[in-house]
């Protein structure tokens, strides 16, 4: 048995999701789609939505929201913590997100100490990336496979974000169990060829 902790981005919810899983449901695998709590954003001026961080703004040198990525990243941990307290071992579980939810599948990935089976992340980016070492994590996930996806037309997350990323994830971890794909034409949203 596995579990997938799928964390959508702040402009969607996750019932588009668990229905796109829906479509390809297994008896091996638990679906999990959190939602995000509604908190001012930054980036949207300081309207609320739903957000698992504030998004401050849309450059690679932007100034992040340090507190609230930390902060959510600790709820993900938490939601790994109860699975394993089910009896799914971490290392069953993936941690996947589009958008803000799978930058924050992947500062979370990076930053646990429990062992995970690996991460999708799709039209996304590496929070705090410059607070991570130049050279290999020394953790439990140094050699976790990372599924990374992108739109190579993405106007939201500019495929820009999505090299850096995958650059960076490949001097964090095992460069070989990371996989980048770009889709021709795709803007900022996923498609059925994702995984393909």
């Amino acid at each position: 048995l596995y579990t997938i902790i799928h964390y959508s981005n702040n402009f969607s919810t996750r019932h588009g999701w668990a229905e796109a899983f829906a479509g390809i449901r297994s008896s091996h695998i638990k679906y999990i789609c959190p939602h995000a709590p509604v908190m001012p954003v930054t980036l949207n001026m300081n309207m609320a939505m739903p957000s698992w961080f504030d998004i401050i703004g849309l450059s690679p040198d932007a100034h992040e929201d340090e507190p609230g990525i930390k902060r959510a990243a600790e709820s993900v941990k938490a939601l790994i913590d109860q699975e394993v307290k089910n009896g799914i071992p971490s290392n069953r579980i993936i941690l996947g997100g589009f958008s803000q939810g799978g930058a924050l599948s992947l500062y979370t990935a990076l930053t646990t100490q429990q062992k995970l089976a690996g991460v999708t992340a799709l039209s996304c980016w590496l929070p705090l990336r410059a607070s991570f070492p130049q050279g290999p994590i020394s953790g439990v996930n140094k050699d976790i496979s990372i599924l990374q996806c992108h739109g190579d037309c993405d106007p939201l997350v500019p495929l820009m974000f999505g090299s850096l990323t995958a650059e960076k994830l490949k001097s964090l971890v095992n460069p070989a169990n990371v996989t980048f794909k770009t889709y021709e034409g795709m803007m900022h949203s996923s498609c059925q060829q994702v995984g393909v």
